[in-house]
């Protein structure tokens, strides 16, 4: 979402290296075009120009840091600042006062509040909490069916609301059945409108004195540019949102609204939505975020993927696998597995520290359905031939090919790049033929295939 502006920050921000001190005229000239890229990206004018004042004046006449060029100061200044301007640190989501604890999602029609639901309570269910769903969007056709429908997805409890009830008779009953069910907390599905209305506001303001809720989050679509900061401002003075989430920050968005939201508003964004799955939902660290815009990466967010994604004992048992040079195609099938978990390679490699910056990885079109291609050919291989790729001799390989719908080019490949992790994992382990060296090093955990 914030490739366009990541583009233009980094090529401002290259073009300040080199220079032995920050002066007056190099730094304003840059933050000239910092603005107009702030202001490319839809941020809003007020929050840009604070933005650029504050910089200027942390930055001019600041003699270099003995250990860093004047680039590399510029860009410190300008981290810090963007971190700053999304909120500083990733914002928890609180549930105090009444037990259970509520939230209440609200916001436009349209901008994805019941799909959300779903995401954060699985999203909380992970952290050992009991959510309970509670459809009080009585207005749209299937509304309430839809989060049933993905309440039962998530093995959790959905109140069984009517379209015939009130809202607010839905929220006073669902605490009896949430407390029936064992659940410590609500999350409260409201009713969205195409625009802000004052009979919409006045549902909400009522569904809020009866709630009582720990917090009012703002689901806002970020595809909708400056309309999502103009709507967090009105509801924030209508309810007092306590956070933010955004959703689909996976289109094209020019990231204006993830900027602005938390400097109109000052409420954190709390989560941000980042595809359609139910597992799409990811808390939102602005310090990361700031590091992707400026190309620094994002590797915590990296390692947490993958610490979600990969099964420690497997993990474990594949060491000894790559020890005792066994690794199979059976493993290798399951190594492409976890990969598919940690999401979309491109997303993988725009985390990556530098990557930002080079062209030749944002003009790459990375397949994704090699992996499925991959993962066929393994399927239509028997299990012998999965335990000994010696074998597939071309017979064999023709045959896996007409098995799997791929061609025998595709299954070569396979094999060459399974080859080519026993080769890489036999230097790593400090093997030679199969056969342990003396004085191996430590164990070293690898998940990737290639």
């Amino acid at each position: 979402m914030f490739e366009n502006l990541s583009d233009r920050l980094q090529k401002i921000l290259k073009n300040l290296r080199g220079q032995g001190k920050l002066t007056e005229g190099n730094i304003q000239e840059a933050l000239k075009e910092v603005r107009m890229a702030l202001l490319e990206a839809d941020v809003h004018y007020k929050i840009a120009k604070d933005f650029v004042a504050g910089i200027a004046s942390r930055a001019v006449g600041q003699e270099v840091m003995q250990s860093l060029t004047p680039g590399q100061q510029v860009v410190k200044i300008v981290n810090e600042a963007l971190t700053e301007l999304m909120g500083g640190q990733a914002a928890p989501i609180k549930f105090a006062g009444r037990v259970p604890a509520s939230v209440m999602l609200v916001g436009l029609q349209g901008s994805g509040k019941t799909t959300t639901a779903a995401k954060l309570a699985r999203k909380i269910s992970q952290e050992k909490r009991r959510p309970c769903l509670v459809p009080a969007d009585i207005y749209r056709p299937a509304a309430i069916d839809q989060l049933m429908t993905l309440g039962k997805q998530l093995q959790l409890p959905v109140f069984p609301a009517s379209p015939s009830q009130k809202p607010e008779d839905i929220a006073r009953e669902s605490f009896a059945f949430a407390r029936e069910h064992n659940c410590d907390t609500l999350l409260v599905d409201t009713a969205g409108r195409l625009h802000v209305d004052t009979e919409l506001m006045d549902e909400l303001r009522r569904l809020k004195e009866i709630l009582q809720p720990s917090e009012i989050l703002l689901v806002a679509d970020a595809m909708t540019g400056q309309d999502a900061v103009q709507v967090a401002g009105t509801f924030h003075e209508t309810l007092g949102i306590t956070g933010v989430i955004l959703t689909k920050l996976d289109g094209d968005a020019r990231g204006g609204a993830a900027l602005s939201i938390r400097g109109v508003t000052q409420c954190p964004i709390k989560f941000i939505g980042i595809g359609e799955k139910l597992d799409a939902l990811e808390v939102f660290h602005p310090e990361r975020m700031s590091s992707r815009i400026l190309g620094m990466g994002d590797v915590l967010s990296i390692i947490e993927k993958a610490q979600q994604a990969i099964d420690e004992n497997e993990a474990e048992a594949l060491v000894h696998k790559f020890r005792d040079d066994t690794f199979s195609l059976e493993d290798f099938r399951k190594q492409i597995r976890q990969i598919k978990k940690l999401g979309s390679l491109e997303s993988i490699l725009s985390m990556l520290p530098g990557m930002g910056m080079l062209k030749e990885l944002k003009k790459m079109q990375v397949d994704e359905k090699e992996f499925v291609r991959m993962e066929a050919i393994i399927n239509s291989m028997t299990k012998l031939e999965r335990q000994n790729v010696d074998i597939i001799n071309a017979g064999r390989r023709r045959r896996i090919a007409n098995g799997s719908g791929t061609t025998v080019q595709d299954v070569n490949r396979l094999i060459n790049s399974y080859s080519e992790a026993r080769k890489m994992m036999r230097q790593m382990m400090g093997m030679s033929g199969g056969k342990k060296k003396k004085g191996k090093g430590k164990r070293k955990k690898a998940f990737f295939p290639f």
